[in-house]
């Protein structure tokens, strides 16, 4: 489709990072136009991107004027601007403090278990494996009993807390984490990979370096 004017809406990050790709799923999710730009490690160590993140990392969502950073901000921000009431993020205070409590994982959890194995095996990100395949088993245990009948982690439609959880779950195997023992994990992996507008993150077995 021919577009006269591009997308008022950027979002920097990298193909293979999970976080980026919670963020591309909502906005496609949400069919909001976008342009992603490719902001590897030293794109993200300029003085250029260091004005829009001084942390150096992504993502970084650009919306007209607005620079936000960190990616559970990011999709609070695009529910709340974009389509404010939806089963995404809803208003109802119980409904969001389930929400939140995933998107508080994903930041934790999730992040220093699954992610950080699967840094450390990847590209040598230095870390405890170890400690993180710990986490990672501890978390995916509780995904599993949490999702028996369940059909999603914060209720029984797709919300922020499935997207920011997912990337990262469903590439476990790649920091050496089996999924194979949590059968009601990859259920809810394959329910999110068939809802409208989703697209994989791209599976990497790249060695180690330095």
């Amino acid at each position: 489709m021919h577009m006269t004017n591009p997308p008022a809406i950027t979002l920097y990050g990298t193909p293979l990072s999970g976080h980026s790709h919670r963020v591309e799923l909502l906005l496609r999710m949400l069919e909001l136009p976008f342009r992603f730009i490719d902001a590897p490690a030293a794109t993200r160590q300029s003085p250029e991107f260091r004005q829009l993140n001084p942390l150096g990392q992504v993502p970084v969502l650009l919306d007209g004027d607005l620079v936000l950073c960190d990616s559970n901000a990011i999709m609070v921000y695009l529910v709340k601007r974009y389509a404010p009431g939806s089963p995404w993020l809803p208003d109802d205070a119980i409904a969001a403090a389930q929400v939140q409590r995933w998107l508080s994982i994903a930041a934790g959890e999730l992040m220093y278990g699954p992610a950080t194995a699967r840094m450390a095996l990847l590209w040598g990100v230095p870390d405890d494996p170890v400690r993180a395949a710990q986490i990672a088993a501890r978390l995916l245990g509780f995904m599993e009993q949490h999702l028996a009948g369940r059909p999603y982690l914060a209720s029984d439609h797709p919300s922020l807390a499935d997207l920011a959880c997912y990337s990262y779950t469903a590439h476990a195997p790649e920091g050496g984490i089996a999924l194979e023992p949590y059968p009601e994990v990859r259920a809810w992996l394959s329910r999110v990979e068939s809802l409208p507008g989703f697209k994989p993150m791209p599976r990497s077995s790249a060695p180690r370096s330095s």
